[in-house]
C-alpha cells in the first residue's frame, strides 16, 4: 500500500495528465454521426468491433430509411441485416437492435432511458454503450472504457487494471467526477493519435515525462 507521500505525488501527476490532455483535445466529443438519443444508441450498438468512420457510412442511410424506434421495430432481423452487413457481427447486431427498438416503444414510449443501469438492460447495450449514450445524449457523467481508454489509462498510470469494468472504477476514482466525459474523449483522441496499440508514437508524445509505460520501457 502506498503512503501519504506516494499518494499525493500520484494525485499530483493525475492531475498534471488531465491537464495536458485538455490542453491537446479540449472540445473532442464522439466522433458518431446522430441527431436523437436513440440514433446515438443505434450507432453505438453498431459500433462494437466496427470503426466509427465506417458506422457513420451505414448510419447516413440507415437513419435517412429508418429514423427512429417505430421503424426498426417493424422490421425482421433479417431485414435489417441487409442495411448493416459491412459493420461486422451484423447477425447479432440486427437482431439486438430490433428487439431494442420494441422494447423502447412497449417500455418507454418510444424514448430512449436516462439511467445506464436501464439503458444495460436493452438487448446489445453493455456497460460501454450505455455510458456513450448517458454521456453523449444525455449529458451525464459517465467513463466509457472502450479498448483505446482502457490501453491509454494504463499506460498512463491513471489505471492499474487488467478489465475495462475494473479501469471505470479506477478512472473514476482517480478523475473528478466534472471531467470523466470529457477524459473519455481526451483519452480516446490520445489513443488515435499517438498512443496507438503497437509502436506507440512516444517520441512524438507530450505526455511522457508522466507516463508510467514511457518510463518503465523507454519506448522512444
Amino acid at each position: 500500500m502506498k503512503g501519504a507521500d506516494e499518494q499525493f505525488m500520484d494525485r499530483e501527476r493525475h492531475k498534471k495528465i488531465l491537464e495536458i490532455l485538455e490542453k491537446h483535445y479540449k472540445g473532442a466529443t464522439t466522433a458518431l454521426k446522430y441527431k436523437t438519443p436513440f440514433q446515438l444508441l443505434i450507432a453505438t450498438i453498431l459500433s462494437a468491433q466496427c470503426t466509427d468512420r465506417q458506422v457513420n457510412k451505414i448510419t447516413s442511410k440507415l437513419f435517412q430509411k429508418y429514423p427512429g424506434p417505430e421503424d426498426f421495430a417493424r422490421l425482421s432481423p433479417e431485414e435489417l441485416e441487409k442495411d448493416i452487413y459491412s459493420c461486422g457481427f451484423y447477425r447479432n447486431k440486427s437482431r439486438n437492435i430490433v428487439k431494442t427498438s420494441q422494447i423502447l416503444l412497449k417500455k418507454y414510449g418510444g424514448q430512449v432511458p436516462q439511467s445506464i443501469e436501464e439503458l444495460q438492460e436493452l438487448p446489445g447495450v453493455g456497460r460501454k454503450t450505455a455510458n456513450v449514450v448517458a454521456s453523449n445524449a444525455f449529458d451525464m457523467d459517465a467513463i466509457a472504457v472502450d479498448t483505446h481508454v482502457f490501453r491509454v489509462s494504463n499506460r498512463l498510470g491513471l489505471a492499474h487494471a487488467k478489465t475495462p469494468e475494473e479501469t471505470e472504477r479506477q478512472l473514476m476514482e482517480n478523475i473528478p467526477k466534472n471531467k470523466w466525459s470529457k477524459a473519455h474523449h481526451w483519452l480516446i483522441q490520445h489513443g488515435r493519435r499517438v498512443c496507438i496499440a503497437r509502436n506507440p508514437k512516444c517520441d512524438q508524445c507530450f505526455l511522457a515525462e508522466y507516463c508510467e509505460y514511457y518510463n518503465r520501457t523507454g519506448s522512444r
